[in-house]
Formats: structure tokens, C-alpha cells, sequence
């Protein structure tokens, strides 16, 4: 991808806060084993993306917000599009979502807890500064 100014592109590709060119992640989402696996700082401009010890801790309430849009969602949907199906449907349809959309979940939680509690601003100039 090439570097946008967007803050909002570069957190939906999981780019650096700073630079929106370094990734987040080192493998794909799908990558079952090794989608949770973060570099330790940007590739292209170096900054490290854990800005404290612990810091990730609070993507778990990001990621609880989420999961909680989700079943709000879900139960919205079923209950207009489905006429209102028995219990049982309702609790392993949000289960079965919940499950598959883990991996984005827990990334999209990391990224969010980075861009806006990381007190990382957008650099627009940094890259042809490190290049000289």
C-alpha cells in the first residue's frame, strides 16, 4: 500500500500510527497460528509500538466493545430477518461470528488501542526526512 495521509486507511491496512507505511502484524489474519504476532517496532521508521509495558491490556475492553456491537448486531438482524428465531439460534449464530472474526478482532483491538491511546501522531514529511 502506498502511504496515505488517511489516518482511517492506515488503520483499516494495520499500518504504522506514525509513518502509514510499517506494518503492524508480521503474518496475514488467516495465519491461524501467528496472526496475534506484532513487530516489535516499524519497519520503515522505527517506532516502537508498545509505548508502555502492558500497554495491550486495554485492547481487551476495545475488543469487548467490539464483540458487544456484534451481538447487538446480530440479534437485530436475526430478530427482523429470521421473525424472531428460538434462543438457542440467536446464542450459536453470535458464537459461530464471534469465533470466526477472533483473529480481526484482536488485531483491530491493537490497532485501535495504538492509534488513539499510543500518543503516536502522524508524521507527513518523516520518510523524506530519514532518507537524507
Amino acid at each position: 500500500m502506498a502511504v496515505t495521509d488517511s489516518t482511517l486507511l492506515a488503520m483499516l491496512a494495520q499500518k504504522c500510527p506514525r509513518c502509514h507505511r510499517g506494518p503492524l502484524f508480521k503474518h496475514s489474519a488467516f495465519n491461524l497460528r501467528r496472526f496475534d504476532e506484532m513487530y516489535d517496532d516499524c519497519v520503515a521508521c522505527g517506532q516502537y509500538y508498545e509505548p508502555e509495558v502492558g500497554f495491550y491490556w486495554g485492547a481487551m475492553y476495545v475488543s469487548y466493545g467490539f464483540s458487544t456491537g456484534i451481538v447487538f448486531l446480530t440479534g437485530v438482524l436475526l430478530y427482523y430477518l429470521a421473525n424472531d428465531p428460538p434462543v438457542w439460534v440467536y446464542i450459536t449464530t453470535v458464537a459461530a461470528i464471534v469465533v470466526l472474526l477472533t483473529p480481526l478482532l484482536f488485531r483491530y483491538a491493537r490497532v485501535v488501542m495504538l492509534y488513539f491511546f499510543g500518543g503516536i501522531r502522524y508524521d507527513a514529511g518523516l520518510l523524506e526526512r530519514l532518507r537524507e
